[in-house]
């Protein structure tokens, strides 16, 4: 059966901005990779990509464009693992395939993948990297979503940590260095999220410079982010980390994340599902992991001024299953 790839770069702008250590941006911009076959079924699928993995979103429009023979002659998701590296192409390609092998199919994804029905989920909010001032006062607005993610940037995060705690005195908080921590600033950093009540720390170190924590006394669970990609990555974590954040665009789709989950896993690891700031067309295929996770970070939609449509159903932090219509 013949099949035409497509590919499309798509920009939504963002409510205010989004900040982290390592800049600040006001839109998200997406690839999205679509396939059809001569019968009118079509899958999609959306990716962010990242320049701290070398990734713009030309580059990445042109990787999954150079596909479109291969998509023609039949390329499988198994194929698709072994043809392009983990990254944003390979994600919004796979994720396109498996859409539109369930709409072919007449069954859902989650049943494509051997995984049980996906449920609503708890997602964690995220508060954008400022001054102590202004993040409390984010916080403060944000203080009835019982999960909140607060991004730091190195200097001066003690004093954002307890900012943030003094305006939503209740919520559950998880904190994102985003690599801006050093090994002489982490005793300091970890005691003012001890102090503060944090339940997990994501990437405090630069990837390059995590051996630091090998044996380290961990008084709170570290979690992998930039440190891990698929699978490859999970030997070098042993004894530096209790958790892992899976995200489609840098496993490079949800077959290499539901292989990781199930790995991560048996390694006695947690798991985290995150994002990239994207549509809910990025947030739908994730989905179907949240409910394996024991932390859902899949806020991307509600960070944005306007979503696609249709659109995921969020009431409040909480967010529903993809409908067919948007994805699987």
């Amino acid at each position: 059966m013949t099949r035409r790839l497509t590919v499309a770069i798509e920009r939504f702008p963002i409510a205010g901005a989004f900040t982290i250590s390592r800049g600040s941006r006001t839109e998200a911009a997406v690839v999205v990779a679509r396939v059809a076959d001569e019968t009118g079924f079509a899958g999609q699928g959306e990716c962010v990509p990242y320049a701290r993995y070398g990734e713009s979103v030309e580059s990445v429009a042109a990787l999954i464009a150079a596909q479109g023979e291969a998509v023609a002659a039949g390329l499988t998701r198994a194929e698709l693992l072994e043809r392009l590296p983990a990254g944003a192409a390979r994600n919004a390609l796979d994720c396109a395939l498996l859409d539109l092998e369930a709409k072919q199919l007449g069954r859902p994804a989650h049943e494509i993948l051997g995984l049980t029905a996906p449920t609503s989920a708890v997602t964690a909010y995220t508060l954008s990297l400022g001054t102590p001032e202004s993040m409390e006062e984010a916080a403060r607005k944000a203080a009835a979503r019982p999960l909140l993610k607060v991004k730091l940037g190195g200097a001066g995060d003690p004093e954002r940590i307890a900012a943030v705690r003094r305006g939503a005195p209740e919520s559950r908080l998880i904190v994102d260095a985003n690599e801006a921590w050093r090994p002489e600033t982490l005793e300091a950093n970890l005691a003012a999220c001890v102090a503060a009540g944090v339940g997990l720390i994501e990437q405090p170190l630069p990837a390059g410079d995590d051996a630091v924590l090998e044996g380290m006394q961990r008084p709170i669970p570290l979690c992998a982010d930039e440190s891990l990609h698929d699978r490859t990555g999970l030997d070098a974590l042993a004894g530096r980390y209790d958790a892992i954040n899976i995200k489609l665009d840098k496993t490079g789709g949800l077959t290499e994340a539901v292989m990781l989950a199930h790995e991560a896993r048996a390694r006695g690891l947690s798991l985290m599902i995150g994002c990239m700031v994207g549509t809910s067309l990025a947030m739908a295929p994730a989905m179907l992991l949240a409910h394996h996770a024991d932390y859902v970070d899949l806020d991307g939609p509600l960070l944005l001024a306007r979503d696609r449509e249709p659109a995921l159903r969020f009431e409040g932090s909480t967010i529903h299953p993809p409908e067919a219509a948007l994805w699987g």
